[in-house]
């Protein structure tokens, strides 16, 4: 009997990175794939899903490897992003600002969405790896908060667009690793998640050894706050302005993530409900001086716009998030005023919101994030 030679790898999809495969053979290979799991796994209650193809994303590629491969035979399709370009690009910076360039890769969410919805339901879309920049990411940004904008921006639409697991390259390695690859110390993106197979979008990562992990500072936050279900965002805000809600995790109410990518505009926001589960936010945008801008943030660090109570629903919990010193390559990510270093004992250190007053409006200064939780907001879905 003649050898049967099956071919799988990684980025073979479409055109291929140095190599392709048609979608008809990758398919056909996959069936055969699937049986080998069948029958290596025959009798366990542990089987290993079937998460392919690992590529770029071609509508035309992705839809013909379903209809070959046929029903229940890929667990979840999985794809690659890297919209930023190239790490060497002197641009890069510019791009994780421009809301033009991050609203173009919404197109690839929705027609995989849509791909998997006409051609294969029994399956889910996976981001299978994404860095915002190839080629290790970019030196001094990629390790760096500004990189935050980008990421976060992309959790949320990942979220919005029907993603189930979203893999971040990588733990440790490139300039794009969550963690310093000499001292393991986390980089400011290591704040924005850990692994939860209960939320809306699991977040992966992964390392040199191709082990996925999910940690990190911004990710943390996303983590702890964002729940399984999304909601709808309507606002009249500047296109600098992006937001994102879901159901809170784990408690009643709904988190906003709000992400400021203007360096002069302050936007002030009255979050409102809106019908059929949707938030609506009315804005406010006021330009300010740098000195403005600095005064802003010491306000946030003292507590000055605090306005405690002791009834638990007449306020809201804030995460503002904003680079050390206002450099927005630094490794350093500060918290309400705080920076995010280890503790003495190598820890990660408190994320401690502030509470505010819920009948105010919410302040978002240039160039920050901002988680926010509304505990007493009422939204249908979230029940």
């Amino acid at each position: 009997m003649k050898p049967l030679s099956t071919v799988l790898g990684n980025e073979l999809s479409g055109n291929g990175v140095g190599a392709h495969v048609h979608a008809d053979r990758y398919g056909k290979d996959l069936i055969h794939l699937k049986k080998i799991i069948k029958e290596l796994y025959r009798g366990s209650q542990f089987e290993p899903s079937l998460v392919a193809p690992g590529g770029f994303f071609n509508q035309q590629w992705f839809t013909k490897l379903l209809q070959v491969s046929g029903s229940n035979v890929l667990d979840a399709i999985s794809h690659h992003i890297y919209n930023l370009g190239a790490g060497s690009d002197p641009k890069l910076v510019t791009k994780i600002l421009d809301p033009n360039h991050l609203n173009k890769v919404a197109n690839t969410f929705i027609n995989l969405a849509r791909t998997v919805q006409t051609h294969g339901p029994w399956s889910s879309a996976w981001v299978g790896e994404s860095g915002g920049a190839y080629n290790s990411g970019g030196p001094h940004v990629s390790d760096t908060f500004v990189n935050s904008f980008w990421y976060l921006d992309q959790l949320g639409m990942a979220s919005k667009y029907h993603t189930k697991v979203y893999c971040r390259q990588t733990l440790i390695g490139g300039n794009y690793g969550l963690l310093n690859a000499t001292t393991y110390v986390p980089n400011p993106d290591y704040y924005r998640q850990e692994i939860d197979i209960s939320s809306s979008l699991l977040v992966c990562h992964f390392g040199f050894t191709l082990l996925r992990f999910c940690l990190k500072y911004s990710a943390l936050l996303w983590h702890r706050l964002m729940g399984k279900v999304v909601l709808a965002v309507g606002s009249d805000a500047s296109p600098f302005l992006r937001s994102y809600a879901h159901c809170s995790k784990g408690r009643i109410g709904v988190t906003l993530l709000v992400i400021n990518l203007s360096d002069q505009t302050k936007f002030i926001t009255d979050v409102q409900n809106s019908m059929n589960n949707n938030i609506k936010l009315a804005t406010e945008q006021l330009n300010i001086s740098r000195k403005s801008f600095s005064r802003s943030l010491k306000n946030i660090a003292s507590g000055a716009e605090i306005k405690a109570s002791s009834d638990e629903y007449s306020y809201r919990e804030e995460y503002h998030l904003t680079p050390k010193n206002g450099y927005l390559q630094t490794r350093t990510m500060v918290l309400n005023g705080i920076p995010l270093e280890l503790t003495s004992t190598g820890n990660i250190p408190r994320l401690d919101p502030i509470r505010v007053n819920v009948k105010s409006p919410v302040s978002i200064t240039p160039l920050s994030i901002a988680f926010i939780v509304f505990p007493d907001f009422v939204a249908p879905a979230c029940r």
